[in-house]
């Protein structure tokens, strides 16, 4: 199985991802912005990859 489990911490985000290349094109994405979340589903699914990313933080533009 060709995968991966990267995290990364900084003061003001944190982000963890799982990617699984050879996937059935299932995800769990919550960045807390939408329409990111929706892109990256869509490239989850579209692209055959199992993906479980979870980021949390500071979000707002500055």
């Amino acid at each position: 199985m060709r995968s991966a489990q990267i995290s990364r911490n900084t003061n003001e985000t944190r982000i963890n991802i799982e990617i699984n290349l050879d996937g059935k094109g299932n995800s769990e994405i919550n960045t807390g912005i939408g329409f990111f979340n929706h892109m990256l589903t869509s490239f989850s699914k579209h692209s055959g990859l199992d993906m479980v990313l979870e980021a949390t933080g500071d979000i707002e533009v500055d």
